[in-house]
């Protein structure tokens, strides 16, 4: 049985940010072929910066937990501070996971850097 943490249990239970923006900047959907989770980010972005950011997933405690500290981390960053943000950031600020869960913490970064790709392309 996997061992998680008080805080990766709770963004499990309480995820933040989880939802959709109907009005959003950008959007990205990605997927991991390791264990099939999926996982779609929204942006709002104002001056700059991640003005608000949501999510909607599919898939497991570790998959939920990640992309709600994702989201907590980066709103009110730059889009360039955001792009910064690593898989190992994310599993620090929840007190760690299980090595085998580490797919979850790359997909939501992937899925924000996406994201994000999808709001430069279209500013350009």
């Amino acid at each position: 049985m996997l061992k998680y943490t008080e805080l990766v249990m709770d963004h499990f239970k309480n995820p933040r940010n989880l939802g959709r923006i109907d009005d959003a900047d950008a959007q990205a959907t990605e997927g991991s072929i390791a264990c099939g989770d999926m996982m779609t980010v929204y942006l709002k972005v104002e001056d700059g910066k991640i003005a608000d950011i949501k999510f909607e997933s599919y898939g497991c405690a570790a998959n939920i937990a990640t992309a709600s500290m994702m989201t907590e981390v980066v709103k009110g960053l730059s889009i360039e501070e955001a792009k910064k943000l690593s898989w190992k950031e994310i599993v620090e600020r929840l007190g760690g996971l299980p090595q085998i869960k580490y797919h979850c913490s790359n997909l939501a970064v992937d899925t924000l850097k996406k994201a994000i790709e999808a709001y430069e392309g279209k500013r350009q």
